[in-house]
């Protein structure tokens, strides 16, 4: 059985790794081992997730701040990376 090629989405406008690596759940300590299109986009929900929590923490967040297309692509980015890994996704991220 072949395995589905991945391709980041045309929203996409983070880093795009050559090499995959192993990743660790920063709570639970369990790790995965992602792929390099798959930690190119673990990489940027990690980031968009680390400004919310700034934002957020510097009480300035309205919804606006970062604008709409920075949430968005947040949640599209979540969207993407259960649909191509859900067992990475519930490791991860859930």
């Amino acid at each position: 059985m072949s395995k589905k090629v991945q391709k980041l989405p045309k929203w996409f406008k983070g880093i795009t790794y050559e090499k995959g690596d192993i990743v660790h759940n920063k709570f639970s300590g369990e790790s995965y081992k992602l792929n390099n299109i798959e930690l190119s986009m673990f990489d940027f929900i990690m980031g968009a997730v680390q400004v919310f929590e700034m934002q957020e923490s510097l009480n300035k967040f309205d919804g606006t701040v970062l604008g709409e297309d920075f949430m968005k692509n947040l949640k599209k980015s979540l969207k993407w990376f259960k649909k191509n890994n859900p067992k990475a996704y519930e490791v991860l991220l859930d």
